[in-house]
């Protein structure tokens, strides 16, 4: 049994839901910081601040979802441009500071701006290691 959090509304352009949990895990889809211009919403005018919004995002969903950034056990680190790769390590690092989870990284070309996004594996329950 699994349970789904996030579905998109009818007739939406993006075609997931936010994550799904099964198994003890949650697999969290892959996104980047929020972005509505119209409503003041911006992803960050740095690298680092694409990367702290994206993950605050992925942090929400997974609280939804029962877990946390602490439980994740893969990330899979999305971005557009190779030579962001450093200062996005450089911010990445900052919200593991129990320890780094396994990772890959891949460039995508789906039509955003977006620096980066993430998509992730987490253990369902909110306990951090000691």
């Amino acid at each position: 049994m699994f349970e789904i959090f996030g579905p998109p509304p009818p007739g939406s352009p993006r075609p997931f839901s936010e994550a799904t949990r099964a198994g003890g895990m949650v697999f969290v889809s892959g996104h980047s910081a929020p972005h509505d211009p119209a409503n003041g919403i911006l992803r960050g005018a740095t690298p680092a601040e694409e990367v702290r919004n994206a993950l605050a995002k992925v942090a929400a969903i997974l609280a939804a979802a029962g877990s946390s950034l602490d439980r994740v056990v893969q990330m899979t680190m999305l971005i557009t441009d190779p030579a962001d790769y450093t200062a996005l390590n450089a911010e990445y690092v900052k919200h593991f500071p129990n320890g780094l989870p396994a990772r890959h990284t891949a460039r995508f070309g789906v039509p955003t701006e977006a620096r980066v996004a993430f998509a992730c594996i987490a253990l369902a329950g909110e306990t951090t290691h000691a």
